[in-house]
């Protein structure tokens, strides 16, 4: 579990489906994420998540974000990782909309970075984002990500974005400095 002042990103769990099936099941944000909405029962949907929840996360990191209260309101992860050339792709969604735009996105990317460059030793980490969202841009560009390419797969256009661990490393030189104003 990885806590700061507002959210907690903890391992998933199966009192995750619920929300986590509504938000695949939506169609806008089966938009922002770049695929169709999930089509099908809960119970279809839950027998493969607790399938997934009981294998070794190998291949992809997942965690859920929860305010401090345990409300689960998105999820984030890493995965494609490369070892060789030290890097992994990064994601994140937020699925509950009252919690859009306030920061919320942010503060879980910049946790998520901060966990997996403590972690390993990457030398960047990359995300892709749509091209036409615009507000994830933001809030990539926020935290310290700069666009690095554009990548066509399956008929979207994306943004390639990138971190590498210099720049986190400045990042969070200054989110220090910022936080001791603040006490």
């Amino acid at each position: 579990m990885i806590k700061n002042r507002r959210i907690i990103l903890c391992k998933k769990q199966l009192d995750d489906a619920v929300n986590d099936y509504m938000w695949k099941t939506d169609p806008e944000l089966a938009k922002l994420d770049a695929c169709q909405p999930l089509d099908m029962s809960f119970n279809e949907y839950l027998y493969i998540y607790i399938n997934e929840l009981q294998m070794s996360p190998i291949v992809k990191h997942e965690f859920s974000i929860a305010t401090l209260n345990g409300e689960h309101i998105g999820n984030c992860a890493y995965y494609n990782i490369n070892y060789f050339k030290g890097e992994a792709e990064v994601g994140i969604m937020l699925g509950n909309r009252k919690y859009w735009n306030q920061g919320y996105g942010a503060e879980a990317m910049l946790m998520l970075v901060d966990y997996i460059y403590n972690k390993h030793n990457f030398k960047r980490v990359y995300l892709k984002t749509l091209d036409y969202n615009v507000r994830a841009q933001h809030c990539f560009i926020k935290c310290g990500f700069t666009p690095c390419g554009t990548k066509k797969q399956d008929g979207h256009s994306f943004i390639v974005m990138e971190m590498a661990r210099e720049k986190w490393q400045s990042v969070k030189e200054a989110m220090s400095s910022v936080s001791a104003e603040e006490r």
